[in-house]
Protein backbone atom coordinates (compact mmCIF):
# COMPACT_ATOMS: atom_id res chain seq x y z
CA UNK A 1 0.00 0.00 0.00
CA UNK A 2 1.40 3.70 -1.30
CA UNK A 3 2.38 5.03 2.19
CA UNK A 4 -0.51 8.34 1.04
CA UNK A 5 -3.10 5.63 1.26
CA UNK A 6 -2.43 4.36 5.05
CA UNK A 7 -4.60 5.85 7.77
CA UNK A 8 -3.66 7.46 10.72
CA UNK A 9 -3.24 5.40 13.40
CA UNK A 10 -5.77 5.64 15.99
CA UNK A 11 -4.18 5.71 19.70
CA UNK A 12 -5.86 2.74 22.17
CA UNK A 13 -7.87 4.85 25.15
CA UNK A 14 -9.29 3.33 28.17
CA UNK A 15 -13.63 3.57 27.64
CA UNK A 16 -15.08 6.61 29.23
CA UNK A 17 -16.97 4.27 31.33
CA UNK A 18 -14.04 2.61 33.12
CA UNK A 19 -11.86 6.30 33.29
CA UNK A 20 -13.99 8.62 34.83
CA UNK A 21 -13.44 6.17 37.25
CA UNK A 22 -10.03 6.22 38.07
CA UNK A 23 -6.95 8.91 37.86
CA UNK A 24 -4.88 6.21 35.43
CA UNK A 25 -3.78 7.55 31.79
CA UNK A 26 -6.04 7.98 29.58
CA UNK A 27 -4.57 7.24 26.24
CA UNK A 28 -2.22 3.98 25.87
CA UNK A 29 0.45 4.60 23.69
CA UNK A 30 1.65 2.84 20.00
CA UNK A 31 2.33 -0.54 20.31
CA UNK A 32 5.40 -1.08 18.25
CA UNK A 33 3.62 -2.47 14.81
CA UNK A 34 1.21 0.33 15.22
CA UNK A 35 4.38 2.89 15.60
CA UNK A 36 6.19 1.13 12.91
CA UNK A 37 3.04 1.51 10.46
CA UNK A 38 2.11 5.19 11.41
CA UNK A 39 5.99 6.07 11.06
CA UNK A 40 6.20 4.57 7.20
CA UNK A 41 3.32 7.23 6.20
CA UNK A 42 5.98 9.99 6.66
CA UNK A 43 7.04 11.80 3.26
CA UNK A 44 10.48 12.43 4.33
CA UNK A 45 10.13 15.90 3.08
CA UNK A 46 13.51 17.51 2.04
CA UNK A 47 12.54 20.82 3.02
CA UNK A 48 10.74 19.52 6.59
CA UNK A 49 8.24 22.45 7.64
CA UNK A 50 7.26 20.08 10.12
CA UNK A 51 11.02 20.34 11.46
CA UNK A 52 10.13 24.27 11.48
CA UNK A 53 6.82 24.21 13.30
CA UNK A 54 8.80 23.21 16.31
CA UNK A 55 9.94 25.44 18.91
CA UNK A 56 12.74 22.89 20.20
CA UNK A 57 13.75 22.14 16.19
CA UNK A 58 13.71 18.47 16.71
CA UNK A 59 14.94 16.73 13.22
CA UNK A 60 11.35 14.94 13.08
CA UNK A 61 11.97 13.31 9.33
CA UNK A 62 14.97 11.84 11.13
CA UNK A 63 13.38 10.00 14.21
CA UNK A 64 10.20 9.12 12.05
CA UNK A 65 12.63 6.99 9.85
CA UNK A 66 14.46 5.43 12.59
CA UNK A 67 10.89 4.24 13.84
CA UNK A 68 10.05 3.17 10.63
CA UNK A 69 13.23 0.89 10.22
CA UNK A 70 12.97 -0.28 13.97
CA UNK A 71 15.88 1.43 15.35
CA UNK A 72 14.44 2.77 18.43
CA UNK A 73 17.50 3.47 20.31
CA UNK A 74 18.63 5.60 17.34
CA UNK A 75 14.90 7.48 17.44
CA UNK A 76 15.22 8.35 21.07
CA UNK A 77 18.78 9.57 20.25
CA UNK A 78 18.01 12.16 17.65
CA UNK A 79 14.90 13.44 19.83
CA UNK A 80 17.29 14.36 22.59
CA UNK A 81 19.56 15.85 20.87
CA UNK A 82 17.06 18.85 20.82
CA UNK A 83 14.53 17.93 23.27
CA UNK A 84 15.32 16.44 26.90
CA UNK A 85 11.62 16.32 27.90
CA UNK A 86 9.98 14.20 25.17
CA UNK A 87 7.72 11.78 26.85
CA UNK A 88 6.23 14.79 28.18
CA UNK A 89 6.08 16.39 24.87
CA UNK A 90 4.52 13.22 23.65
CA UNK A 91 1.80 13.66 26.03
CA UNK A 92 0.60 17.24 25.98
CA UNK A 93 2.36 19.60 23.33
CA UNK A 94 -0.14 20.62 20.69
CA UNK A 95 1.48 18.94 17.89
CA UNK A 96 -2.21 19.83 15.96
CA UNK A 97 -1.46 23.37 15.76
CA UNK A 98 2.82 22.94 15.50
CA UNK A 99 4.38 20.43 13.76
CA UNK A 100 1.58 18.39 12.66
CA UNK A 101 -0.29 21.46 11.32
CA UNK A 102 2.35 22.00 8.59
CA UNK A 103 2.87 18.61 7.91
CA UNK A 104 2.44 17.95 3.89
CA UNK A 105 0.37 14.60 4.36
CA UNK A 106 -1.65 17.44 6.12
CA UNK A 107 -2.84 19.26 3.23
CA UNK A 108 -5.14 16.30 1.63
CA UNK A 109 -4.87 14.47 4.56
CA UNK A 110 -4.34 13.11 8.43
CA UNK A 111 -0.99 14.80 9.15
CA UNK A 112 1.78 12.02 10.54
CA UNK A 113 0.95 11.53 14.51
CA UNK A 114 4.19 12.96 15.17
CA UNK A 115 3.28 13.55 18.96
CA UNK A 116 2.69 10.37 18.85
CA UNK A 117 5.73 8.47 17.69
CA UNK A 118 7.64 11.15 19.66
CA UNK A 119 5.77 9.33 22.98
CA UNK A 120 6.32 5.71 21.43
CA UNK A 121 9.85 6.38 21.15
CA UNK A 122 10.53 7.81 24.40
CA UNK A 123 8.43 5.41 26.57
CA UNK A 124 10.04 2.24 24.62
CA UNK A 125 13.76 3.69 26.09
CA UNK A 126 12.15 4.06 29.86
CA UNK A 127 11.26 0.15 29.04
CA UNK A 128 13.68 -1.36 27.32
CA UNK A 129 16.75 1.10 27.73
CA UNK A 130 18.90 1.28 24.55
CA UNK A 131 19.15 4.79 24.63
CA UNK A 132 22.62 6.60 24.81
CA UNK A 133 23.89 9.06 27.22
CA UNK A 134 23.90 12.44 26.23
CA UNK A 135 26.90 13.89 24.99
CA UNK A 136 28.52 16.55 27.04
CA UNK A 137 31.30 18.85 26.49
CA UNK A 138 33.91 19.42 28.20
CA UNK A 139 33.38 20.88 32.28
CA UNK A 140 33.93 24.84 31.54
CA UNK A 141 34.50 25.53 34.75
CA UNK A 142 31.77 28.19 34.74
CA UNK A 143 28.19 27.95 36.56
CA UNK A 144 24.95 28.87 35.93
CA UNK A 145 21.86 29.01 38.01
CA UNK A 146 18.24 28.21 36.62
CA UNK A 147 15.00 29.52 38.69
CA UNK A 148 11.70 27.33 38.17
CA UNK A 149 11.93 23.40 37.27
CA UNK A 150 9.24 23.53 34.65
CA UNK A 151 9.44 22.96 31.00
CA UNK A 152 11.59 26.26 30.41
CA UNK A 153 13.70 25.41 33.63
CA UNK A 154 14.36 22.09 32.74
CA UNK A 155 15.37 22.80 29.00
CA UNK A 156 17.16 25.20 29.91
CA UNK A 157 19.48 23.44 32.74
CA UNK A 158 19.44 20.26 30.39
CA UNK A 159 21.39 22.16 27.41
CA UNK A 160 23.84 24.32 29.50
CA UNK A 161 25.00 21.16 31.52
CA UNK A 162 25.41 19.44 28.09
CA UNK A 163 27.15 22.27 27.04
CA UNK A 164 29.60 21.97 29.99
CA UNK A 165 28.68 23.94 32.87
CA UNK A 166 27.77 23.49 36.07
CA UNK A 167 24.12 23.99 36.72
CA UNK A 168 21.92 24.35 39.89
CA UNK A 169 18.29 24.78 39.92
CA UNK A 170 16.52 26.77 42.31
CA UNK A 171 12.89 25.55 43.22
CA UNK A 172 11.00 27.07 45.21
CA UNK A 173 8.26 23.22 45.55
CA UNK A 174 9.43 20.20 47.25
CA UNK A 175 9.23 18.45 44.02
CA UNK A 176 10.96 19.47 40.66
CA UNK A 177 9.11 19.66 37.87
CA UNK A 178 6.73 22.67 38.00
CA UNK A 179 3.89 22.85 36.27
CA UNK A 180 3.61 19.36 34.71
CA UNK A 181 3.70 17.96 38.70
CA UNK A 182 1.45 19.98 40.18
CA UNK A 183 -0.57 21.57 37.60
CA UNK A 184 -1.54 18.71 34.91
CA UNK A 185 -3.31 15.83 36.12
CA UNK A 186 -2.00 11.95 36.62
CA UNK A 187 -4.56 11.10 33.79
CA UNK A 188 -2.84 13.19 31.41
CA UNK A 189 0.77 13.34 31.72
CA UNK A 190 1.92 10.56 34.90
CA UNK A 191 4.08 11.40 37.66
CA UNK A 192 6.00 8.89 37.10
CA UNK A 193 7.33 9.95 33.43
CA UNK A 194 7.80 13.31 34.90
CA UNK A 195 10.04 12.07 37.12
CA UNK A 196 12.07 9.95 34.74
CA UNK A 197 12.05 12.72 32.92
CA UNK A 198 13.71 14.90 35.63
CA UNK A 199 15.97 12.75 36.65
CA UNK A 200 17.31 12.18 32.89
CA UNK A 201 18.47 16.36 33.59
CA UNK A 202 19.71 15.58 36.65
CA UNK A 203 21.78 12.90 35.28
CA UNK A 204 23.27 15.52 33.00
CA UNK A 205 25.25 16.23 36.20
CA UNK A 206 22.79 19.37 37.22
CA UNK A 207 22.13 20.04 40.97
CA UNK A 208 19.12 21.09 42.75
CA UNK A 209 17.89 23.18 45.66
CA UNK A 210 14.55 22.38 46.61
CA UNK A 211 11.98 24.79 48.34
CA UNK A 212 14.25 28.01 47.67
CA UNK A 213 11.95 31.09 47.01
CA UNK A 214 14.05 33.05 45.19
CA UNK A 215 12.94 37.01 45.93
CA UNK A 216 12.63 35.30 49.38
CA UNK A 217 15.21 32.86 50.57
CA UNK A 218 17.96 34.20 48.51
CA UNK A 219 17.85 37.02 45.66
CA UNK A 220 19.14 37.11 42.21
CA UNK A 221 21.37 39.55 43.55
CA UNK A 222 22.77 36.86 46.23
CA UNK A 223 23.12 34.07 43.13
CA UNK A 224 25.29 36.53 41.41
CA UNK A 225 27.35 36.99 44.45
CA UNK A 226 27.89 33.26 44.91
CA UNK A 227 29.70 33.13 41.49
CA UNK A 228 27.20 32.21 38.84
CA UNK A 229 28.04 33.55 35.67
CA UNK A 230 24.61 33.41 34.13
CA UNK A 231 20.74 33.42 36.03
CA UNK A 232 18.07 32.04 33.83
CA UNK A 233 14.33 33.27 35.17
CA UNK A 234 11.74 30.28 34.28
CA UNK A 235 9.05 30.67 37.23
CA UNK A 236 6.02 30.52 35.15
CA UNK A 237 3.18 32.71 35.96
CA UNK A 238 1.52 31.14 38.94
CA UNK A 239 -0.87 33.89 40.16
CA UNK A 240 -4.55 33.16 39.60
CA UNK A 241 -6.98 35.43 38.33
CA UNK A 242 -10.05 35.94 39.49
CA UNK A 243 -13.57 36.53 38.57
CA UNK A 244 -14.11 39.23 40.97
CA UNK A 245 -17.70 38.93 41.29
CA UNK A 246 -19.96 38.70 44.94
CA UNK A 247 -19.44 35.76 46.81
CA UNK A 248 -16.37 34.70 45.35
CA UNK A 249 -14.71 34.39 48.76
CA UNK A 250 -17.57 31.74 49.60
CA UNK A 251 -16.26 28.38 51.29
CA UNK A 252 -15.63 25.93 48.46
CA UNK A 253 -14.57 28.00 45.84
CA UNK A 254 -10.74 26.93 44.33
CA UNK A 255 -9.39 28.58 42.01
CA UNK A 256 -7.52 26.15 39.39
CA UNK A 257 -3.99 25.95 40.79
CA UNK A 258 -5.44 25.24 44.07
CA UNK A 259 -7.92 22.59 43.30
CA UNK A 260 -5.26 20.85 40.88
CA UNK A 261 -2.17 21.37 42.96
CA UNK A 262 -4.38 19.95 46.01
CA UNK A 263 -5.32 17.13 43.79
CA UNK A 264 -1.58 16.35 42.57
CA UNK A 265 1.02 17.06 44.97
CA UNK A 266 -0.95 16.26 47.90
CA UNK A 267 -2.29 13.35 45.88
CA UNK A 268 -5.78 13.04 46.21
CA UNK A 269 -6.20 10.96 43.53
CA UNK A 270 -5.11 8.28 45.57
CA UNK A 271 -7.85 8.93 48.00
CA UNK A 272 -8.50 6.68 50.29
CA UNK A 273 -5.01 5.66 50.87
CA UNK A 274 -4.29 9.97 50.82
CA UNK A 275 -7.04 12.19 53.01
CA UNK A 276 -6.31 15.11 51.04
CA UNK A 277 -8.67 18.59 52.20
CA UNK A 278 -10.26 19.00 49.01
CA UNK A 279 -13.71 19.02 48.48
CA UNK A 280 -15.32 16.08 46.31
CA UNK A 281 -18.37 18.02 45.22
CA UNK A 282 -21.71 16.64 44.37
CA UNK A 283 -22.33 19.58 41.83
CA UNK A 284 -19.54 21.24 40.56
CA UNK A 285 -19.31 24.29 38.22
CA UNK A 286 -15.77 24.77 36.51
CA UNK A 287 -15.24 28.49 34.49
CA UNK A 288 -13.41 28.75 32.18
CA UNK A 289 -12.35 27.19 28.31
CA UNK A 290 -8.82 25.99 28.11
CA UNK A 291 -6.83 22.92 29.38
CA UNK A 292 -6.51 24.02 32.62
CA UNK A 293 -10.48 23.98 32.91
CA UNK A 294 -10.50 20.50 31.29
CA UNK A 295 -8.05 19.00 33.47
CA UNK A 296 -10.27 20.65 36.58
CA UNK A 297 -13.64 19.47 35.22
CA UNK A 298 -12.37 16.18 34.31
CA UNK A 299 -10.46 15.69 38.06
CA UNK A 300 -14.03 16.42 39.81
CA UNK A 301 -15.38 13.93 37.85
CA UNK A 302 -12.97 11.35 39.01
CA UNK A 303 -13.16 12.63 42.86
CA UNK A 304 -17.17 11.62 42.61
CA UNK A 305 -19.26 14.64 41.45
CA UNK A 306 -22.93 14.09 40.33
CA UNK A 307 -22.82 16.66 37.74
CA UNK A 308 -19.86 18.66 36.56
CA UNK A 309 -20.92 21.44 34.28
CA UNK A 310 -17.80 23.75 32.67
CA UNK A 311 -19.11 27.40 31.95
CA UNK A 312 -17.24 29.47 29.12
CA UNK A 313 -18.43 33.24 28.15
CA UNK A 314 -17.59 31.99 24.03
CA UNK A 315 -18.56 29.29 22.03
CA UNK A 316 -16.92 26.38 20.63
CA UNK A 317 -14.77 28.11 18.28
CA UNK A 318 -13.39 30.27 20.38
CA UNK A 319 -12.49 27.65 23.21
CA UNK A 320 -8.65 27.58 23.32
CA UNK A 321 -8.54 24.11 24.94
CA UNK A 322 -6.97 21.26 23.12
CA UNK A 323 -9.62 19.30 20.74
CA UNK A 324 -8.92 15.67 22.33
CA UNK A 325 -9.38 17.36 25.66
CA UNK A 326 -12.68 18.95 25.14
CA UNK A 327 -13.66 15.90 23.17
CA UNK A 328 -12.67 13.59 26.19
CA UNK A 329 -14.28 16.00 28.67
CA UNK A 330 -17.61 15.52 27.13
CA UNK A 331 -16.97 11.84 26.40
CA UNK A 332 -16.25 11.75 30.66
CA UNK A 333 -19.90 13.10 30.99
CA UNK A 334 -19.06 17.19 31.55
CA UNK A 335 -21.98 19.28 30.86
CA UNK A 336 -20.66 22.47 28.68
CA UNK A 337 -22.86 25.75 28.97
CA UNK A 338 -21.42 28.26 26.30
CA UNK A 339 -21.94 31.77 25.94
CA UNK A 340 -22.45 31.60 29.84
CA UNK A 341 -20.71 33.99 32.35
CA UNK A 342 -20.92 34.36 35.61
CA UNK A 343 -22.03 37.25 37.85
CA UNK A 344 -22.49 35.69 41.39
CA UNK A 345 -22.11 33.17 43.55
CA UNK A 346 -24.43 32.99 46.09
CA UNK A 347 -23.32 30.77 49.46
CA UNK A 348 -25.76 29.37 52.60
CA UNK A 349 -25.86 30.65 55.62
CA UNK A 350 -22.62 28.90 56.54
CA UNK A 351 -21.06 30.52 53.65
CA UNK A 352 -20.74 27.98 51.85
CA UNK A 353 -20.99 27.91 47.97
CA UNK A 354 -24.81 27.24 47.51
CA UNK A 355 -25.99 28.11 43.96
CA UNK A 356 -24.33 30.36 40.59
CA UNK A 357 -25.93 33.06 39.50
CA UNK A 358 -25.34 33.42 35.26
CA UNK A 359 -26.14 35.68 32.71
CA UNK A 360 -26.17 34.32 28.92
CA UNK A 361 -23.94 36.25 26.13
CA UNK A 362 -23.71 36.45 22.76
CA UNK A 363 -20.74 37.54 20.68
CA UNK A 364 -19.59 40.96 19.59
CA UNK A 365 -16.31 42.21 17.37
CA UNK A 366 -13.18 40.79 18.07
CA UNK A 367 -11.19 41.96 21.13
CA UNK A 368 -7.44 42.17 21.40
CA UNK A 369 -7.02 38.71 21.75
CA UNK A 370 -8.48 38.43 17.90
CA UNK A 371 -11.81 36.38 19.36
CA UNK A 372 -15.00 38.19 18.98
CA UNK A 373 -15.82 39.72 22.65
CA UNK A 374 -18.94 38.49 24.42
CA UNK A 375 -21.82 40.74 24.99
CA UNK A 376 -24.30 40.20 28.27
CA UNK A 377 -27.52 39.78 26.88
CA UNK A 378 -30.26 41.94 29.32
CA UNK A 379 -32.71 39.73 31.29
CA UNK A 380 -30.91 36.30 31.01
CA UNK A 381 -29.84 35.72 34.31
CA UNK A 382 -30.54 32.31 35.76
CA UNK A 383 -29.32 30.06 38.44
CA UNK A 384 -28.29 26.75 38.86
CA UNK A 385 -27.23 24.80 42.14
CA UNK A 386 -23.75 24.07 43.00
CA UNK A 387 -21.54 23.33 46.03
CA UNK A 388 -18.49 23.67 44.55
CA UNK A 389 -16.46 26.18 42.19
CA UNK A 390 -13.74 26.09 40.46
CA UNK A 391 -12.14 28.93 38.47
CA UNK A 392 -9.60 28.61 35.58
CA UNK A 393 -9.72 31.73 33.54
CA UNK A 394 -5.82 31.78 33.40
CA UNK A 395 -2.59 32.99 35.27
CA UNK A 396 -0.93 36.39 35.90
CA UNK A 397 2.66 36.64 36.40
CA UNK A 398 3.59 36.15 40.22
CA UNK A 399 5.37 39.24 41.28
CA UNK A 400 7.45 37.95 44.47
CA UNK A 401 10.56 38.07 42.35
CA UNK A 402 10.05 40.62 40.04
CA UNK A 403 9.42 43.33 42.88
CA UNK A 404 12.86 41.65 44.77
CA UNK A 405 14.85 42.22 41.96
CA UNK A 406 15.89 46.11 41.19
CA UNK A 407 17.00 46.89 37.29
CA UNK A 408 14.45 44.47 36.53
CA UNK A 409 12.28 45.33 34.02
CA UNK A 410 8.70 44.49 33.39
CA UNK A 411 5.78 45.15 31.49
CA UNK A 412 2.28 46.52 32.94
CA UNK A 413 1.02 43.41 33.32
CA UNK A 414 4.11 42.28 35.48
CA UNK A 415 6.06 39.71 32.59
CA UNK A 416 9.64 39.92 32.54
CA UNK A 417 10.59 42.03 29.32
CA UNK A 418 13.10 39.53 27.59
CA UNK A 419 14.61 39.65 23.91
CA UNK A 420 12.24 37.11 22.14
CA UNK A 421 15.08 35.14 20.50
CA UNK A 422 17.66 35.48 23.12
CA UNK A 423 15.62 35.67 26.52
CA UNK A 424 18.03 38.41 27.56
CA UNK A 425 16.85 40.94 30.12
CA UNK A 426 17.13 44.26 31.32
CA UNK A 427 20.03 42.63 33.93
CA UNK A 428 23.50 41.85 32.60
CA UNK A 429 23.97 38.42 32.21
CA UNK A 430 20.18 37.58 33.46
CA UNK A 431 17.56 35.98 31.06
CA UNK A 432 14.26 35.20 31.04
CA UNK A 433 11.88 32.15 29.06
CA UNK A 434 8.22 30.89 29.50
CA UNK A 435 5.14 32.17 30.74
CA UNK A 436 6.68 34.46 33.06
CA UNK A 437 7.68 36.65 29.74
CA UNK A 438 5.02 35.67 27.44
CA UNK A 439 2.08 34.92 30.11
CA UNK A 440 0.03 31.44 30.08
CA UNK A 441 1.50 29.84 27.03
CA UNK A 442 2.33 26.07 26.03
CA UNK A 443 5.04 23.47 27.62
CA UNK A 444 6.54 23.01 24.23
CA UNK A 445 6.94 26.91 24.21
CA UNK A 446 7.85 27.11 27.38
CA UNK A 447 10.39 24.66 26.25
CA UNK A 448 11.78 26.49 22.89
CA UNK A 449 12.70 29.57 25.69
CA UNK A 450 14.53 27.72 27.55
CA UNK A 451 16.57 26.59 24.77
CA UNK A 452 17.32 29.46 23.05
CA UNK A 453 18.00 31.25 26.74
CA UNK A 454 20.72 28.53 27.26
CA UNK A 455 22.42 29.26 23.79
CA UNK A 456 22.90 32.90 24.43
CA UNK A 457 23.51 32.44 28.10
CA UNK A 458 26.43 30.01 26.91
CA UNK A 459 27.51 32.78 24.91
CA UNK A 460 27.79 35.08 27.46
CA UNK A 461 29.49 33.01 29.68
CA UNK A 462 32.39 31.86 27.18
CA UNK A 463 32.70 35.71 26.20
CA UNK A 464 33.19 36.39 29.72
CA UNK A 465 36.08 33.51 30.04
CA UNK A 466 37.94 35.27 26.57
CA UNK A 467 38.12 39.01 28.38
Amino acid sequence: MAREKIPRQQMPHQRPDVRRKNFDEVARGYDEETAVLEASRCLQCKDAPCVAGCPVEVDIPGFIERIKNRDMAGAIKIIKETNSLPAMCGRVCPQEVQCEKVCTLGKKGEPVAIGRLERFAADGEAEHGGGAPAETAAPTGRSAAVIGSGPAGLTAAAELAKLGHSVTFFEAFHKLGGVMVYGIPEFRLPKAVVGREVDYVRSLGVNTRTNAVIGRTLTIADLCNQGFGAVFIGVGAGLPSFLNIPGENSLYVYTANEYLTRSNLMKAYLNPEYDTPLRRGRRVIVVGGGNVAMDSARTAVRLGAEEVRLVYRRSSAEMPARAEEVQNAEEEGVVFDLLTNPVRIIPDEQMRVSAVEFQRMELGEPDESGRRRPVPVAGSEFQTEADTVVVAIGNRANPLLTKATRGLDTDNRGHIIADRQTGGTSLDGVYAGGDIVTGAATVILAMGAGLASARAMNDYIMSKLIH
